[in-house]
């Protein structure tokens, strides 16, 4: 989008952008634009937006010094451009800015404004005091055109089951697999979110879609998942995850969202000032809530189980534990397979260790069983075979 160089900027970051672009395209859905004062004080007391529960207002506050300047100085009609990176991204018609309880909004949120919660001390260096309200329009054309991609692939399998899951995925083991399978068995279609947050905490986007789309393409019904990014920005982060996330399914067109019973965001929130679950308000949003037992893998069963399911005790479990598995690849461990897939163990660990074995060719002719033609190997391949020399049991 090209400057006019007439109009006012305010300058946001790709977080707000991409949670900017969510509203329009109806992903939150009621919610269409930024809420004004007296629509954001509602929303703050009831809980709901336009019959529809909504955790906290839908604001735009952007921090610092020459934002503030410019908002004091914002009237009503006039637009004001919207830059991210240097770039004119989208435009805002002015309705009204007023001024807001940084704090006040950072519990909404979270739940607490402490500064040392994670969620807080990430955002609270984002939020300035002055909101604006208005419509507005911004380029995005990511969640565009997932949304169209998903509409088509429900049109082509004539799905009428749509079942969503949030999956992280960082990285995929077999617990993960497992309640992906689960759903399917349930569904026409499965959409898998797979989330794309805004920091660089765990394993890159690519790396993790990658290692899904090999277990869709190799061991599950392909033509029935399909993977979607969802840019999870701050605000899904609080306390109130779980109702956007049922909002967001919604709005792609899922008729169910699958929970793990462990998730964090299960437990109880305020509406109308007193306590609910997720299940009390998903009649709001019109979309079924169902939930699946976390699962370990049993040293005596010999197989994944669910903690309701097996008799034996904590000593006999192994359990999926995400950022232990995780540690173990950043330190170039290939994780047992009953805890990741080993195709996925190849996909992530050769990408985190590019040319990592100088003389790949060789170790692979030296190590593996060939029928003696010469083929090139990548790593992936290497570490592929290399399983499954840990997987030979006479010697063991």
């Amino acid at each position: 989008m090209v400057s006019s160089r007439k109009n006012k900027q305010l300058y946001i970051d790709a977080e707000a952008l991409s949670t900017m672009a969510l509203v329009q395209e109806g992903i939150l859905s009621p919610l269409s634009k930024l809420m004004n004062e007296q629509e954001a004080r509602e929303v703050r007391e009831t809980k709901m937006y336009k019959g529809v529960v909504f955790p906290f207002a839908f604001i735009l506050t952007p921090s610092g010094r020459t934002n503030e300047s410019v908002l004091k100085s914002l009237e009503k009609g006039e637009v004001v451009e919207l830059v991210t990176d240097r770039k004119v991204v989208g435009t805002l018609t002015v309705e009204e800015t007023f001024y807001i309880d940084t704090d006040d909004r950072l519990r909404c949120i979270f739940g607490t404004a402490d500064k040392s919660h994670p969620g807080v001390k990430n955002t609270i260096n984002r939020l300035g005091n002055i909101a604006v309200a208005g419509e507005y329009t911004v380029e995005y054309p990511l969640i565009l055109s997932s949304k169209r991609v998903v509409r088509e692939k429900v049109e082509e399998a004539g799905a009428k089951k749509v079942s969503a899951l949030m999956l992280a995925a960082n990285p995929l083991n077999r617990a993960h697999e497992l309640m992906i399978r689960q759903t399917i068995d349930q569904s026409d279609l499965v959409v898998l979110f797979l989330l794309k947050p805004f920091n660089n905490r765990g394993l890159r986007y690519d790396i993790r879609h990658d290692a899904v789309q090999t277990v869709i393409d190799n061991f599950l019904p392909a033509n029935k998942v399909i993977i979607v990014p969802l840019e999870n920005s701050y605000i899904f982060s609080g306390y109130n995850e779980l109702i956007l996330d049922a909002l967001v399914a919604k709005n792609y067109g899922c008729t169910r969202l699958v929970i793990g019973k462990n998730h964090a965001g299960l437990g109880l929130h305020y509406d109308h000032n007193e306590e609910n679950s997720i299940f009390d308000v998903s009649k709001d949003i019109d979309i079924e809530i169902s939930t699946v037992q976390p699962h370990v893998y049993c040293n005596t069963c010999r197989t994944l189980v669910s903690t309701n399911s097996c008799p034996h005790g904590q000593h006999n479990h192994v359990h999926y534990h995400s950022q232990s598995i995780l540690d173990l690849m950043r330190e170039g461990v290939i994780p047992p397979s009953i805890l990741v897939r080993r195709e996925v163990s190849a996909s992530i660990i050769s990408a985190l260790f590019p040319n990592r074995f100088k003389r790949l060719q060789a170790l692979y002719d030296a190590l593996m069983p060939n029928d003696g033609l010469i083929e090139e190997h990548s790593e992936e391949d290497f570490y592929i075979k290399l399983m499954g020399l840990y997987q030979t049991s006479s010697l063991t």
